[in-house]
């Protein structure tokens, strides 16, 4: 069954104007314009921002949806896929973002607008744990892109939380996984959009 709606996740800091986030849009418009593609911009608050997400996706057909998610998005995307059942794609995924970001806590700026400032407060540790799925319950269901030259995230953490996933792990790369349009077709076609033959 092919997928019709796709979910884009960014990470902490990020927004919706992300190079992974765009490359994806840019695929979708020109291969696949009859797929309903959403990537919000996520609030601050992670019970905020999947309330938000699960209330955007109420009316789409989970058997015929994916996610994709890159680091905290990554996480965010876990619990998703959990929630409704669909494929998910995740970009060196965040493992333990409520162990991660405690030391965030105060006011940040906005990768992509850093003019742009938000408050990320303590209750929002919390509100991480809450989100934490301790199972990944459908294993075939996951794909991971995890970068061995992760400046930010331990790759080791991230394939051993993955385990039993159909992993891609790349030798080297970096977080922003550098050079995702070569790996793009591939995160794609496992969630149901492979690249149509000319």
């Amino acid at each position: 069954m092919s997928t019709t709606h796709l979910l884009y996740l960014h990470g902490f800091r990020s927004s919706p104007r992300s190079t992974k986030a765009q490359l994806v849009r840019l695929r979708l418009e020109t291969r696949h314009p009859d797929v309903t593609l959403w990537c919000p911009q996520l609030p601050p608050s992670p019970r905020a921002a999947m309330a938000m997400v699960m209330q955007g996706i109420a009316t789409w057909p989970h058997q015929r949806m994916a996610v994709i998610g890159s680091s905290l998005g990554g996480f965010y995307a876990t619990w998703v896929a959990e929630q409704t059942g669909c494929r998910a794609a995740l970009l060196n995924p965040a493992v333990d973002p409520a162990r991660d970001l405690t030391k965030y806590i105060g006011k940040q700026t906005s990768w992509h607008e850093p003019g742009e400032k938000f408050h990320f407060r303590p209750e929002f540790v919390q509100e991480l744990r809450a989100l934490y799925c301790p199972t990944i319950t459908r294993p075939k269901r996951y794909y991971a892109l995890i970068a061995k030259g992760d400046e930010v995230l331990d790759w080791r953490e991230m394939t051993g939380r993955y385990e039993g996933t159909q992993i891609h792990l790349l030798e080297d790369n970096d977080h922003a996984i550098s050079g995702f349009a070569d790996y793009l077709d591939e995160v794609l076609a496992f969630v149901g959009l492979a690249t149509p033959a000319v």
